[in-house]
């Protein structure tokens, strides 16, 4: 499955990584890197419990990506 993940630096140069598709899905790191690999664990943590209780894996549908030069 593939999902969008949103990173944002904090004041202090960490990182907060979140999912939209999964509400509440959200980690943080010291750099990118990080981020990004303690979101993995935590889509993976939060995919499990779906499954585990019984609940439809949620999906990312409708995402178009539209390209458009500043210049």
């Amino acid at each position: 499955m593939r999902y969008t993940v949103m990173l944002e630096q904090e004041d202090d140069g960490g990182y907060v990584a979140s999912v939209p598709a999964l509400a509440g899905c959200v980690s943080q790191g010291d750099n990118r890197a990080d981020a990004l690999a303690n979101i993995l664990e935590a889509i993976k943590l939060y995919l499990a419990d779906c499954i585990d209780a019984g609940e439809p894996v949620p999906v990312e549908a409708g995402k178009e990506f539209v390209e458009v030069d500043a210049a």
